[in-house]
């Protein structure tokens, strides 16, 4: 169904000679949208995008920064007594993982820090006025907080590709873990920002479910040493298909079964957007 995007009302004789003035009525008509506002999609993603890159010291350098540290920090403390995992030196195998741990971690804060900061300011309802769907919205905002998981994880790879030797084995794979790890987190971070009443609600969610998460779905081992319980629980955990799948990527081995993983993060992006779309329905903790 199309939808008709009012305009400024006031009145010009589209029948005058003068050329502006008829200019002028033209673009005052009524703009009738599509089944897709694809204006207003681009519109919010843009402001997405350039929110996170204004301020890029803190959203792309810093994440870059601390995983460096990580890195420098495991493979000293590690390195010697534990020389390969998987088959591969240390380092190669624990980069792939701590790129995807902050791939994923800038993902969830992009979309949960946005929708978060608009209901304490009081101007969501500037994003919730236009003519544009619910899908439309989760759309916009899903894809620049994947753009700035992917953006980061670029950055990051490129910076650690000056200390470790990457081996591609599968580009493809890699791309294909990566953009459904930053799908998913930006998804959580819609479903974590609207059902937040206040930041302290974010870090809560951040410090014991995110955090923990990552930290304990093989980004920093293989969990082939796990016992069988434990092995178990880790195949339980989202986290180990985006990382183990991210990783096979790079070298070439697998913890679990990529198409099991695969298929898991589908169904989990397809549940959430759901999710995301009917709190937007529904106005959930958006409309007083």
């Amino acid at each position: 169904m199309n939808r008709i995007l009012p305009r400024d009302s006031t009145f010009l004789d589209a029948g005058s000679d003068d050329e502006p003035a008829r200019i002028a009525a033209a673009s005052l008509a009524p703009r009738t949208i599509g089944t897709v506002n694809w204006l207003g999609l681009w519109a919010l993603y843009q402001k997405e995008v350039r929110r996170f890159l204004k301020v890029f010291m803190q959203t792309l350098l810093a994440p870059v920064i601390t995983t460096l540290l990580f890195l420098a920090v495991f493979s000293l403390a590690l390195g010697g007594a534990v020389r390969e995992v998987a088959g591969v030196p240390f380092v190669e195998f624990l980069a792939p993982g701590l790129v995807m741990m902050v791939m994923v971690q800038n993902a969830f804060q992009n979309t949960a820090s946005s929708i978060m900061m608009s209901k304490v300011q009081g101007n969501i309802v500037d994003i919730l006025m236009p003519p544009i769907s619910p899908g439309e919205l989760t759309l916009a905002y899903v894809g620049a907080g994947a753009t700035r998981g992917l953006l980061v994880g670029a950055v990051t790879t490129g910076a650690m590709a000056i200390f470790v030797s990457f081996h591609i084995h599968s580009v493809l794979t890699i791309l294909f873990f990566a953009l459904m790890a930053s799908v998913l987190l930006s998804l959580l971070g819609i479903v974590g920002g609207v059902w937040a009443d206040k930041f302290d609600h974010m870090s809560a969610v951040t410090n014991f479910i995110i955090t923990p998460a990552a930290f304990l779905s093989g980004t920093f081992y293989s969990i082939d040493r796990l016992p069988s319980f434990w092995n178990g629980v880790a195949h339980a955990n989202p986290f180990f298909f985006m990382i183990d799948g991210f990783r096979s990527g790079f070298i070439g081995r697998a913890d679990g079964d990529l198409l099991i993983g695969g298929g898991v993060l589908l169904v989990l992006n397809a549940v959430l957007w759901w999710i995301c779309v009917r709190m937007f329905q529904t106005g959930y903790k958006l409309k007083s």
